[in-house]
């Protein structure tokens, strides 16, 4: 299945992607949430659209899509997974996975602006693979991790570098400001993806190809990460974990390059679509 939710922030209603055309699943009556996931909301859901097929209604053409899932418990993140990438930021190739927070105010739906925030100066693209967790997580195997991944979707961790690296402290602060966690357009099923570790990924910024990477070049691949991330804490259903971007980054070239109002994002994910965000000043 693919899952989207749409209408007006913070109203959005439930939907999925059938052949590529959006149907409404109000009647459902649950949102995709920590408890929707965790009280095997998947298989509810898949019985309900099988029950009702033919009866859906379509969801208007051009309505706005959200987040393909309700705000989540946490956001982690996993930075310099991609060699090349750390080659181009001149950071050591970790030999264990890098982990922070984007804060999930930060969620926003897959086509809504980038807001550069106040007194920001170098504000970055990232597109990543993010997967979503199915179930409670604490202390799993690598070889049972797979279980607990619920699907995948297509994410922008935007970034500012500023904040991030010349303020001191931990990355957070440059990752987590309002606007800066485009999701979606859908949440994938683990069954809609044949191999997780051979997807194109790839950005845009004003129609000008800046990032084309894939999946394969992963340093630590997604069973590890759910393993080692469980080691430190518990992945609840609905937790969304991102898995690095590949090489072209903003802040990889030479001099660097950042974004400004009126430039506009596209990315996308082979099998995850694609999304576009235009980028505004804070007002």
């Amino acid at each position: 299945m693919k899952l989207i939710r749409y209408g007006e922030p913070n109203q959005e209603k439930t939907g999925v992607l059938i052949d590529d055309v959006a149907y409404d699943t109000s009647a459902f009556g649950e949102d995709y949430n920590e408890r929707f996931f965790e009280t095997d909301g998947l298989n509810r859901l898949q019985e309900f659209v099988d029950s009702n097929e033919g009866k859906l209604e379509r969801i208007p053409e051009g309505s706005r899509l959200g987040s393909p899932f309700a705000r989540p418990s946490k956001i982690v993140c996993i930075g310099l997974n991609y060699a090349d990438h750390a080659r181009e930021t001149n950071a050591k190739v970790p030999t264990e996975p890098v982990i922070f927070f984007k804060a999930t105010t930060a969620l926003t739906g897959p086509n809504d602006n980038i807001v550069i925030p106040k007194n920001s100066v170098k504000t970055d693209w990232e597109v990543e693979l993010a997967f979503v967790i199915g179930k409670k997580a604490s202390y799993v195997n690598e070889a049972e991790a797979m279980d607990y991944v619920a699907g995948y979707c297509l994410h922008n961790d935007v970034s500012e570098r500023e904040f991030q690296l010349e303020r001191g402290g931990t990355w957070d602060k440059g990752k987590g400001c309002d606007t800066f966690a485009p999701i979606g357009p859908f949440l994938a099923t683990k069954d809609e993806i044949a191999d997780i570790d051979n997807l194109r990924l790839w950005l845009k910024v004003n129609g000008v190809m800046m990032q084309d990477g894939n999946t394969s070049n992963f340093i630590f691949k997604i069973p590890h990460l759910v393993s080692y991330l469980s080691q430190f804490m518990t992945l609840l259903p609905g937790d969304v974990i991102s898995t690095g971007t590949p090489a072209g980054v903003g802040l990889g070239f030479d001099p660097p390059v950042y974004l400004k109002p009126g430039d506009v994002v596209e990315l996308g994910i082979e099998g995850l679509g694609v999304s576009k965000q235009n980028v505004k000043a804070y007002a």
